[in-house]
């Protein structure tokens, strides 16, 4: 079972992502991109898919023309885990 991070990781995540915004309602990280075009936006997102299918750990996710929002949570472990965190990693290695 995967573990939902505790306290002291949870601010280590997002000192380290502070692009990445918590939402501590539902325990998870959300950030939005913005790109030239559709085509941009959607080949990010065609990336970001290869990576979480490998990594077996899938975002929420909506794309509007060129502008793509992005939320992180771990649903096994009900909030944020090190999955989300690998995940983040991986996106922004992307940008």
């Amino acid at each position: 079972m995967v573990q939902k991070l505790d306290d002291a990781a949870r601010a280590a995540l997002l000192v380290r992502f502070p692009q990445w915004t918590h939402e501590p309602g539902r325990d998870t990280i959300t950030r939005s991109f913005t790109f030239a075009d559709f085509a941009q936006a959607f080949g990010f997102m065609a990336s970001v898919a290869i990576i979480a299918e490998k990594m077996d750990h899938h975002p929420e996710w909506s794309n509007v023309y060129n502008r793509v929002d992005i939320l992180l949570t771990t649903h096994d472990a009900n909030g944020l885990s090190e999955r989300d965190a690998k995940l983040a990693e991986a996106i922004e290695a992307l940008l």
